[in-house]
Formats: structure tokens, C-alpha cells, sequence
């Protein structure tokens, strides 16, 4: 009799399914981890042992082991979070993640992650995001690299077009003396009011940003012309910040540019002029429209900072287009309302401080300044693999590569198959805790019938004993 045989049939059992409950017990402990993947087993009997019958030669099963161990990971639900930086995947794809100060990459599906003090995205365990580097157009700059912020301030601006959409009533006055140069004879930069409140029609300011970020105003003066079609106009800065070679203590200091605007009896613009003021020669320098404007506009040179000249071109709405002047949709005009301004900007802006950082679907990280400003900054990587049951479990929801499974792919969210990012997210654990616990019961009776096996083996070994008195 083979009893023996069947106590070992029965320790397999109980080792099989000791082991099989430790892995339902894996899932369960981590129903709520973030980006866990649950595993599920297989059974298969052990290489059979053959006897001999009446009709023959059998096979008698030597009892049970566990088959495999395969890792699920199908997607698990969605959290919203208040968290900028938590990401979770939708699809297929890891998160990349590199151990500080070595070469070692892991794989995670928990985007649980957070600026550290260095600027590093990192997840708790201080792995580091990888990602691309974003040039200011939005596009990848070279080989995937850690996602580390290493400024939280967004650079100035200085400022180069500037643009004043204003009406300049047809019926205004003539403040001045007459000529279509009064304007720029009547800038005193020494008298507590370079130019009196009298002498021009109407003026408009226009804020401009240096190299540096600093602010200054530049103000348009206006004034009736010699005649009903033509209004003459000043660009001026505030004589304290103009530091043109030469202009401090003179008359001249703060005034940049003078020039005329044509009007037609429509009230429509019909040519600009502008004249720059040369500081080295103080001496006025007229620009021709064939070869002094910039995209279609002319240009003044103020200098808030000694030595660094600004171009800012002067848009009013219309543009020279190598034959004529052409207004736009939104001009400047001369009819016979009180002169006011329409519409004004400029472009520039100055330093800024990092308020916060979102990403987009396609991983594209954008960081939001105080200064306005958007700009891109890293798109964040993902990963596949060819046989994602190669991988090896790390721990802390992390796996690394190996032979069977493959080196990683490694592309854009959304392209290549992989899933896109769903920001302000985390992926849960795909654990189905219904599906764990009827597993657990037939499991806790397969491991109940197997040492009933035991015990009823012991008793027909006892009962074997106890035929010889």
C-alpha cells in the first residue's frame, strides 16, 4: 500500500494552497495602494508516478503545485486629487523613474509625485520623473531626461511693439504755434512740465518693459496740424529714466520720436511719418517708409538702460506695405467726436514667479507664472513593454526589467499605443476585493480537504499498526 505516497500528495496540497493564499493576501493588504496591480495563480498536478493494475500499467498523481503567477494589469479606477503633479495613466504604459545619483530605471503605474527641495518631480520613494525638456514652441528638446525645475522664475521680457488705436477729433484745436513741428520746439525736459497742458490736443500712455523687467511709460502727445487733415504727435519717456549717451540736463532729454498722420476727408488715415531724434547729433533723423520700418511700422529707440537702445515698433492700426498705407480693421481715426483711446497694448512683460504647473493629456508640463506668462516646460515620458508578465515586482508599486520581459519602449503619451495622462489623478489599486474573497474561501476549503488527507492517512496507518496486536 502506498499510504506514504498520499501524505505527501496532501502537503502539496497544503503548501500549494498556503502559498496560494499568501498571494490573495497580497491583494488584499493592497486594495488602496496607488498603481498596484494585482496577481492571480494557476494549479497544475506534479509528474505522475506509474503502478501497476489488473488491466495494466496507470498513473497515480503525486499531488499539486502552483503553475504561475501572473500579474493583472488591467486599469484601475480613477481619484480625483487636488494635486497638480498626481498623474495617472488611461491605457497602456508606465511612468519612468530614475534612483538619484545612478543609472537604475524603474516602472511604475502610481504617479503620486512632488516637487522635492532640489526641483526634482519625484514619487515618494525620491525616484526621479522622466521626461522630455519643452523648448518655447512646445517641441522635445534631445534624450529623455529627470524632470527637475531648475528655476521658478520666468525671465523679463523687454518689450519691442507697442500699438495706440485712438480717435483724434476732426474738429480739435491748434495748440500750439501753427507748424507741424510745435510740438517737439515746445519739450522743455528742464521745466517742472516738460510740455504744458496747452500745448497739445490730446495724449495717450503706453506702458513698456525693459531687459530687465522694469516698467516705464512712453506718452504720445497730439495736436491739430497746419491743416484739418493732419494731426503732428510727439513719443516721449519721462526725462528721469532716459539715459541716452549725452541727454542728461539737455531740453531734448525724454523726447524719442516726432511725425505726422494724414487723414483723408473720411476720417481715415492715409500715410504716417516719423522722424527718430538723434542723440549723438542732437539732431532730427527723418525715416523713409521704404527703408526704415519694420513690418510695415515704424520704430523708436528709447534707452531706459545706459548703453542697451530698445526697437519698439509703433503700430496705429495701419501698416505701409511697400506701396501704400493700409488701415486694419482697427485704426486710427479722425472723425469729429472728442478725441479718446480706442485700444492700446504692448507686448514685454517682466519676471515672474512660478504659481503653478499643470499638464495636459499628452503629458506636455506647463508652468503658470505670476507675470501671466504660460511656458512649456517637460513633457512627461511613458513606457512599454513587450511581455509585461516578464517584469519583476520591486516593491513600492515599482517593477524593473528583465530578459523575458524586454527593454522598454519608451514614447509620447497617446502615440505608439500607449495611454494618455490624466491629470489631478491617481490610478487605484485594481483589486477586486468580491473576487479576492470568494477566491479566499475555496482556497480555505482546498486547504481544509487537504489535511483531512493527512489526517485520515495517519488514521489507515494506525489502523495498518494495529493488525499486529
Amino acid at each position: 500500500m502506498s499510504l506514504s505516497s498520499s501524505l505527501f500528495s496532501g502537503i502539496s496540497g497544503l503548501s500549494t494552497f498556503g502559498n496560494a493564499m499568501q498571494i490573495l493576501g497580497d491583494n488584499i493588504a493592497n486594495v488602496n495602494t496607488i498603481g498596484f496591480k494585482s496577481s492571480h495563480f494557476t494549479f497544475q498536478d506534479l509528474l505522475s508516478q506509474s503502478v501497476a493494475t489488473s488491466s495494466g500499467s496507470a498513473q497515480v498523481g503525486r499531488g499539486t503545485t502552483l503553475g504561475s503567477i501572473m500579474g493583472s494589469f488591467e486599469q484601475g479606477s480613477f481619484e480625483s486629487t487636488g494635486n497638480t503633479t498626481d498623474l495617472a495613466i488611461g491605457g497602456e504604459g508606465f511612468f519612468t523613474v530614475r534612483e538619484a545619483g545612478a543609472e537604475n530605471y524603474y516602472y511604475t503605474r502610481a504617479g503620486n509625485f512632488s516637487f522635492d527641495e532640489n526641483g526634482e518631480l519625484t514619487n515618494p520613494e525620491g525616484l526621479i520623473l522622466q521626461g522630455w525638456k519643452l523648448d518655447e514652441n512646445g517641441d522635445d528638446v534631445g534624450s529623455k531626461t529627470d524632470i527637475v525645475m531648475s528655476s521658478f522664475t520666468s525671465p523679463p521680457d523687454e518689450t519691442t511693439e507697442t500699438q495706440a488705436i485712438v480717435n483724434l477729433d476732426s474738429d480739435g484745436l491748434n495748440n500750439s504755434s501753427g507748424s507741424n513741428t510745435a510740438l517737439s520746439a515746445a519739450w522743455d525736459a528742464t521745466a517742472v512740465e516738460p510740455l504744458g497742458e496747452n500745448a497739445y490736443e490730446y495724449q495717450t500712455t503706453l506702458l513698456v518693459y525693459d531687459s530687465l523687467g522694469s516698467t516705464h511709460d512712453v506718452t504720445m502727445y497730439f495736436d491739430k496740424g497746419e491743416t484739418d487733415s493732419v494731426y503732428e504727435y510727439i513719443l516721449t519717456s519721462n526725462p528721469a529714466e532716459d539715459n541716452r549717451s549725452g541727454a542728461s540736463g539737455q531740453t531734448w532729454q525724454g523726447l524719442l520720436s516726432r511725425g505726422l498722420i494724414n487723414f483723408d476727408t473720411s476720417g481715415a488715415i492715409t500715410s504716417v511719418t516719423m522722424d527718430r531724434f538723434d542723440a549723438a547729433t542732437t539732431g532730427w533723423v527723418a525715416q523713409a517708409p521704404a527703408t526704415d520700418l519694420t513690418d510695415g511700422h515704424f520704430t523708436y529707440t528709447p534707452s531706459f538702460i545706459s548703453g542697451t537702445p530698445m526697437e519698439i515698433q509703433l503700430n496705429l492700426g495701419t501698416h505701409y506695405d511697400g506701396t501704400t498705407w493700409v488701415n486694419g480693421s482697427l485704426t486710427t481715426t479722425s472723425y469729429a467726436v472728442p478725441s479718446t483711446t480706442t485700444f492700446e497694448s504692448s507686448n514685454g512683460y517682466g519676471a515672474g514667479d512660478l504659481e503653478n504647473v499643470t499638464v495636459d493629456v499628452d503629458g506636455t508640463m506647463t508652468g503658470h507664472y505670476s507675470n501671466g506668462q504660460l511656458a512649456p516646460l517637460y513633457r512627461v515620458s511613458l513606457a512599454k513593454f513587450q511581455n509585461e508578465q516578464g517584469l519583476l515586482k520591486k516593491g513600492g508599486s515599482l517593477y524593473s526589467e528583465t530578459k523575458d520581459s524586454g527593454e522598454a519602449i519608451t514614447s509620447k503619451p497617446g502615440t505608439n499605443g500607449l495611454g494618455s495622462i490624466s491629470p489631478n489623478s491617481l490610478e487605484q489599486s485594481n483589486v477586486d476585493i468580491a473576487d479576492e474573497l470568494v477566491k479566499m474561501i475555496t482556497t480555505q476549503r482546498g486547504f481544509q480537504a487537504n489535511s483531512k488527507i493527512i489526517t485520515v492517512t495517519d488514521q489507515m496507518l494506525q489502523d495498518l499498526i494495529n493488525i499486529k496486536r
